[in-house]
């Protein structure tokens, strides 16, 4: 085990680490989400792996670092970070962004509050949706209760509504 801890747990550390990396500033910048976010959600967990074989390799100088205050600081300040960034969630206070907000409006919505947004008639709307594969598409339906009656999600509802507007 020595040997193999020696030989790969930094190198699959930094390859992992650049693998989140690129892909983090990618979901950042929302370029390539549909890309980028499966491959960053799942190398990120296969990195806690390495991560903990890096630092068993190197126990030693690792608690030397908490000998000294840069440790404390930034382990103070990364912590500070991140309840900053999910307090908003965990207290009930949190905001989504203008563009969650309407494509939370509209799935939530009625063939009939819908249909008029693409130009058609609620009939014409649910025989899109039911042509999508939205089978329990009905009058008086929200989109989102749609797509869960039909075995599909929010998602799935979006995707269709956008695919729409092409």
């Amino acid at each position: 085990m020595p040997t193999f801890l020696s030989r790969y747990a930094t190198p699959f550390t930094t390859g992992l680490f650049m693998v989140s990396l690129v892909s983090g500033i990618a979901l950042f910048f929302h370029f390539g989400t549909s890309a980028f976010r499966e491959m960053h959600e799942w190398l990120s967990m296969v990195l806690i792996l390495p991560f903990v074989l890096h630092i068993w390799k190197n126990w030693r100088p690792f608690l030397m670092y908490f000998k000294r205050p840069p440790m404390a600081i930034a382990l103070g300040l990364s912590l500070a970070a991140g309840l900053a960034m999910a307090w908003p969630a965990l207290t009930g206070t949190t905001s989504v962004s203008p563009q969650v907000a309407m494509i939370e409006l509209v799935a939530n919505g009625t063939p009939a509050q819908v249909a008029p947004l693409y130009n058609q008639t609620e009939e014409a709307f649910i025989a899109v949706l039911k042509e999508k594969g939205f089978t329990a598409a009905e009058t008086g339906k929200s989109l989102v209760d749609i797509a869960t009656a039909s075995g599909k999600g929010e998602r799935d509802v979006v995707m269709a509504l956008t695919a729409l507007t092409q």
